[in-house]
């Protein structure tokens, strides 16, 4: 054993990126990496086996993600391959076309999907572990005059559920043909989350069952939308978007949404696209409720205190009155970097913060890599706002090229394992660190 850690300390990692900041490969062009090495889980070294190819033939894609981690004992973790899931997501994605084609099809990890404006289902990923990635589906078409977006998180048991039809009218008629009112979108949504515990309200572990018990909840959780955009401005540089939302969760309260999106693209050279978007929110209701964290909030059981926390609970124990202001900007300079910020608040609600951050600073034919994502709900204060705990998520790289396809970095994750009860099933989970030294091949190739 002391001679197989010593192999795999001298080789040291030929390690493939992780699936929240590696970008899927352009048309006609593939990308291969893996290979061995370790890495830190919990302050516990583990020796990591991986496989990681893409390849994009024309407007289809394919991507698979094989890890294996190893103890010092050299036994397998057991988290690795403990549910079925985790066999089917070996093959991380099967896709056709790319966000905001005609059409878009993506079988797989969904990692930040936005439905509609953002109201509703906002930057929804439904692999925040990598202990419990789950297999999802995305499914968007445009037929030009109407057309559909929808999203299923998870195909291995109950999850979230939403689809947002949508139809630009005036397009059916000759005011179709007048400037700016003619592209006048109108659409409706209905989302829905059909796990068991998704508005469960109060209830206890029964620990000779070996689980948790609802003795209330308020059915099912359903969210409906009605919205409306109206882009001023839209030509091959500028497009000027204002919108109106309305929705309602049943059972429970609604809220509106009023906005404005620019997206500047200059001559593919740079590109910008901010919102601003201010929100009124009655009590009992919370805007982009299916956000990044969602599968870490939904339900959270303490079989040791017998105590549990859901994001239903604190959705009905909302007051009124909490009005705020949600904005995001990102800066593209091709092949330069790419910047991303989201941020909610809200007026008289002192934890209402949602931060969201990413950069990629990676030139083409530079020596440096700089990678780094971001994510914080339930904010109070700037103290709070990177203090790293159970609403955090972080990843970042730091690296730098010594040769055009080797990277030499140090990555750092503070992300999610499950808890899971007697029978094995997840009934939340916690923060886990991850500390990985780097040194990876990427192999481009064109078909």
């Amino acid at each position: 054993m002391r001679l197989l850690q010593l192999l795999f300390l001298t080789l040291i990692l030929f390690e493939s990126l992780s699936a929240q900041i590696y970008k899927e490969p352009k048309p006609d062009e593939g990308f291969f990496t893996g290979g061995a090495g370790i890495t830190w889980i919990d302050g516990q070294p583990h020796y990591r086996v991986s496989f990681r190819p893409e390849v994009s033939f024309s407007n289809f894609g394919v991507g698979l993600d094989l890890n294996l981690d190893f103890d010092s004992q050299g036994k397998l973790r057991n988290e690795n391959f403990n549910e079925f899931s985790d066999y089917l997501s070996i093959i991380r994605y099967v896709r056709y076309g790319f966000k905001n084609d005609p059409v878009f099809l993506k079988l797989g990890a969904l990692d930040y999907y936005t439905l509609g404006h953002g109201t509703i289902i906002n930057y929804y990923n439904n692999s925040p572990t990598f202990d419990a990635r789950k297999i999802g589906l995305v499914a968007d078409i445009d037929f030009g005059n109407f057309g559909f977006e929808s999203i299923y998180g998870n195909f291995a048991q109950a999850g979230v559920f939403g689809i947002r039809g949508f139809l630009r009218p005036l397009k059916f008629t000759e005011a179709g043909e007048i400037p700016v009112i003619g592209n006048l979108e109108v659409g409706a949504t209905y989302a829905t989350d059909f796990d068991k515990n998704a508005t469960v309200l109060a209830g206890s572990y029964d620990t000779q069952k070996g689980e948790f018990i609802k003795t209330q909840d308020k059915g099912a959780l359903n969210i409906y939308g009605f919205d409306l955009g109206l882009p001023i401005v839209k030509s091959g540089f500028t497009t000027l978007l204002v919108y109106f939302d309305y929705n309602k969760i049943s059972n429970f309260g609604s809220g509106m949404a009023s906005g404005v999106k620019l997206d500047l693209n200059g001559l593919g050279l740079v590109e910008l696209s901010a919102k601003l978007e201010r929100r009124f929110n009655q009590d009992k209701y919370i805007p982009s409720y299916f956000n990044s964290f969602y599968e870490i909030e939904r339900f959270k059981l303490d079989t040791v205190n017998n105590t549990f926390s859901s994001k239903a609970l604190a959705l009905n124990n909302l007051g009124d009155d909490l009005n705020g202001f949600y904005g995001d900007l990102l800066v593209r300079v091709l092949g330069l970097f790419d910047i991303y910020g989201a941020y909610q608040r809200l007026d008289k609600n002192p934890k209402s913060g949602i931060l969201n951050l990413r950069t990629d600073v990676s030139p083409k034919d530079g020596s440096i890599v700089l990678r780094a994502g971001y994510d914080k709900v339930n904010i109070q204060d700037e103290k709070d706002l990177f203090k790293l705990d159970d609403r955090s998520y972080l990843f970042t790289e730091f690296g730098y090229k010594p040769l055009p396809y080797m990277i030499v970095s140090i990555v750092y994750n503070w992300t999610f394992t499950p808890e899971r009860d007697a029978n094995d099933k997840i009934t939340g989970y916690k923060p886990q660190k991850r500390i990985e030294p780097r040194v990876y091949f990427v192999f481009p190739f064109n078909l």
